[in-house]
This record gives C-alpha cells, sequence and structure tokens, in this order.
C-alpha cells in the first residue's frame, strides 16, 4: 500500500443544485434579508384588523328568500256562516272581533274570502276580496259584496 494509491471510501459530498436560474438572481425580488424574505411570508393588512373590530351587519339568517310582502288573510265562508248571524256586515273591524283573522305587525292584512263550505245567511261584506266561487254562493244566498 503507497500513499498515493489511497482512496477515500465516502467522496466529497456535491453541493446541493437550486433553482435559482433566469433573471431573479440573489434575492429573486424578495428585498433583503429577514422575515420579509422568507417563504409563507404575508403581513397581516392593517385594513383587515380595523375590519374585524366593525360589528358585523346581521342580515334576514334563514328567512332570506321569504318575502316581504304582506301575506293575505283567508277565511271561508263556512266560517262567516258558523260566526256571523244573518243580516250581519263582514268587515275587517267584524272579522278581527271574531278571531277569524288576527293583526301581523300591529297592522291589519289583506283578507280574501273562499268559498270552502256552504253559507245560508245573507251577509254583506265589504273591504275583502272576494273569490268568484264565494261570490256566487253568498249572492245566492242573498248577500252582497261591496268591493
Amino acid at each position: 500500500m503507497q500513499l498515493n494509491t489511497l482512496q477515500r471510501v465516502h467522496p466529497n459530498k456535491r453541493a446541493m443544485q437550486v433553482g435559482r436560474g433566469g433573471k431573479r438572481g440573489k434575492t429573486s425580488g424578495r428585498g433583503g434579508k429577514g422575515q420579509t424574505a422568507r417563504a409563507g411570508n404575508k403581513p397581516r393588512p392593517e385594513f383587515r384588523d380595523a375590519l374585524m373590530k366593525i360589528p358585523k351587519q346581521r342580515g334576514r339568517g334563514t328567512n332570506t328568500f321569504k318575502s316581504f310582502a304582506p301575506t293575505t288573510a283567508v277565511v271561508s265562508i263556512a266560517d262567516l256562516e258558523r260566526v256571523f248571524s244573518a243580516g250581519s256586515a263582514v268587515t275587517l273591524e267584524s272579522l278581527l272581533a271574531h278571531r277569524l283573522i288576527r293583526k301581523r305587525s300591529g297592522e291589519m292584512p289583506p283578507v280574501k274570502i273562499l268559498g270552502d263550505g256552504e253559507i245560508t245567511k245573507k251577509v254583506s261584506i265589504s273591504g275583502c276580496a272576494v273569490s268568484e266561487s264565494a261570490r256566487k254562493k253568498i249572492e245566492a244566498a242573498g248577500g252582497s259584496i261591496q268591493a
């Protein structure tokens, strides 16, 4: 064995190749050293912190698709037969007094009278919408309808 024939068991490691090619040398557009030069650095925008301190405007929640239009209260002529006497006037106030309708958010809802059931009493209806079938039955019983 000669000194000039000795070889290492483990040769020197080569330097790792990195992808710094192209037109962006050295800092690759990241400025100098420090936190801003590191990967994953995204400073939080100051506007975001100010925005998070503002109270949220709460919306309509689960009722997003619920209409703002007032829903019509429905009364059948069978209810009129049961509650009103012959010759009485059917108005919004009398329907409210007999608890056939209720106020919604403190306001009187629009009312429509439908032709479910039969009516034999003569009643005069005012201030309510009336379906065609209810109109025929009320007029056949001798009642009247004012628009």
